[in-house]
């Protein structure tokens, strides 16, 4: 097999949540690209429709399914429909995710209640995806792929996002225990994304205006002096879903412009 088959997903299905938008629509625009059918979830109905009928005018096969993935029941309801659709999951990608209300926080002004929201969907729910995707994978293999964040960096400080940042970390951490207890059958990998103007990055930092967005530059500091763009990820994302990742598992693929 040449390398350049090894990144040929001809044949897969795949099952990827936060799919309706941003990095999530940009995955699975990559992932259609290098021949999977794709599974897209998410909480918005028209969202995830639309993306699905963009990846069916690319030539593959999509489907839609609504889903939350904070509830267990909606993840094995995802994945029985996918099961359902395509007679199997090859890949996984646990890309849900973010700040539930869109507010960065200080540990310190943080309360339980918004603490634990955090936790619930960058972590548990990635958690209940993982063990939903292993149960598909149990017989023929497959590989999950959790999307971290460069937040969670040498699990260093996050001064105004101390919760989020501790959340992807946990997600690091996690992916390299799952890559151990699954072995050898299923591969779990990370791709942590740097900064990239989604939608909810753009009002978490309110770059509404150049203004901020040159400040925000100069805070972050890009070495290659661009934002990222959700193909970036999904470029990431088809390597560790693909036979040319065969021998890689458990590691975080940091994909953040050096940031």
């Amino acid at each position: 097999m040449s390398v350049l088959d090894q990144f040929k997903l001809d044949g897969k299905t795949a099952v990827v949540t936060g799919g309706g938008k941003g990095i999530g629509r940009g995955i699975v625009h990559c992932l259609a690209e290098a021949g999977a059918d794709v599974v897209i979830a998410a909480r918005s109905k028209d969202d995830i429709e639309s993306v699905a009928q963009e990846v069916r005018d690319r030539g593959r096969q999509a489907i839609a399914v609504q889903t939350d993935v904070t509830s267990e029941a909606d993840l094995e309801r995802l994945g029985n429909a996918a099961v359902e659709a395509f007679g199997k999951i090859d890949i996984w990608v646990n890309n849900a995710g973010g700040l539930p209300d869109g507010t960065p926080r200080w540990m310190t002004r943080t309360s339980v209640e918004e603490f634990q929201a955090q936790i619930n969907l960058n972590l548990t729910a990635v958690w209940a995806g993982c063990v939903e995707a292993a149960k598909h994978m149990k017989e023929n293999g497959g590989s999950i792929v959790n999307i971290s964040s460069s937040s969670s960096k040498n699990m260093g400080p996050n001064p105004k996002n101390g919760p989020y940042g501790a959340s992807k970390s946990a997600v690091n951490s996690m992916t390299a225990t799952f890559s151990r207890e699954l072995a050898p059958n299923i591969r779990i990998n990370a791709v942590a994304p740097g900064p990239i103007p989604t939608e909810n990055f753009i009002d978490s930092m309110k770059m509404h205006t150049p203004e901020r967005e040159a400040e925000l530059k100069q805070y972050i500091q890009l070495p290659l002096e661009r934002w990222g763009e959700p193909e970036d990820i999904g470029a990431a994302v088809v390597y560790m879903a693909s036979d040319a990742s065969s021998w890689v598992t458990g590691q975080c693929l940091f994909v953040t412009g050096g940031a």
